[in-house]
């Protein structure tokens, strides 16, 4: 299939399939007597897997280590677990932070009663002083 035909199977953009190839995330496809790139359904599959590594946020580092096993298949997968346990590790503490990101911005918008003019207002005092404060 052309490359266009592989967009359409994993419902990505052409360039982002072509920036994967690039990162090495993608083997290499066959080229047509024209010098088209042919792709198949192991880079369906491939691309697939990417996709949903990507959307448990794993950076591009890992997903290479992951194909990397996935690609031998016979070797012990300790590193697999590792990297998983740091991802959680990493993503418990973006938890913890968006929290007290949380916290704060609901701290600010109690700071501020509907109807008043904004010279008054105290979200945008709070902003402007903690503004200050950096």
């Amino acid at each position: 299939m052309k490359i266009g035909e592989l967009a359409s199977a994993t419902g990505m953009q052409i360039p982002t399939i072509r920036f994967y190839e690039q990162e090495a995330l993608l083997s290499p496809p066959a080229r047509t007597a024209g010098n088209y790139r042919r792709y198949d359904e192991s880079h369906v599959q491939r691309l697939a897997f990417v996709r949903h590594c990507r959307s448990l946020d794993m950076s591009l580092e890992d997903i290479r280590v992951l194909l990397k096993f996935k690609d031998h298949q016979n070797e012990p997968c300790d590193e697999v677990n590792e990297l998983l346990d740091k991802h959680i590790l990493q993503l418990a503490k973006r938890i913890e932070e968006l929290r007290s990101l949380e916290g704060l911005l609901m701290t600010l918008r109690a700071q501020c009663c509907s109807g008043q003019v904004a010279e008054r207002c105290g979200i945008l005092d709070g902003l402007t002083a903690a503004s200050q404060k950096q």
